[in-house]
């Protein structure tokens, strides 16, 4: 169940946002395989005014929109570069962070799920002692494209007795349709392309 106070956001950025952070997106086309075309954020995480910028505008969707409380109890980063913007979001909202994990880099005992991806299939994982039941959890990635990865996120997390708040990314890949996975989760992207 999510909470009634986390509310998707159509339009969470102005145009002076969006073009500074469309500007910080590197297009590369070909990889990892030939017909994907890769949207490359380093250029956007090297540059500290862009960076804080995507930190500031995803924290906003842990916190409630009535009187801008923290909503969130936990952040979950969804490897890779998910743990590099859900880090810097869960300090911004002074909750914890959980690395979801591709299958096999989690130490202790863990939880799992397969999906299909755009160009193959993995399996997430995290451990399971991450999350207490009832934790209210915000899932942050940098793309939602098909969806899968984040859809197994959101079954894992839910399997584990925590609350999906939301899922906030940086990028959405709109003629992909990720978003119809997650009808039952508000979906943020501060970018749709």
């Amino acid at each position: 169940m999510t909470d009634p106070a986390f509310t998707t956001r159509a339009e969470p950025i102005n145009d002076a946002e969006r073009e500074l952070l469309l500007s910080h997106v590197r297009d590369v086309p070909d990889w990892p395989e030939p017909g994907v075309m890769f949207k490359d954020i380093t250029p956007l995480l090297r540059d500290p005014q862009a960076f804080q910028m995507v930190t500031d505008l995803l924290a906003r969707c842990g916190r409630s929109d009535s009187d801008e409380s923290v909503s969130a109890d936990l952040v979950i980063g969804i490897e890779a570069r998910g743990f590099i913007i859900g880090a810097p979001v869960a300090h911004a909202l002074s909750t914890g962070f959980v690395p979801v994990r591709k299958e096999g880099k989690l130490p202790a005992a863990t939880s799992s799920m397969s999906y299909e991806l755009e160009y193959g299939r993995a399996t997430v994982e995290v451990h399971r002692d991450a999350f207490a039941g009832g934790e209210r959890v915000l899932i942050v990635d940098d793309v939602l494209a098909t969806g899968g990865t984040v859809r197994a996120t959101v079954d894992l997390v839910r399997a584990s007795g925590a609350d999906v708040l939301g899922v906030a990314v940086l990028m959405e890949l709109g003629f992909l349709n990720g978003r119809e996975r997650l009808r039952d989760v508000p979906v943020t992207s501060l970018l749709s392309v």
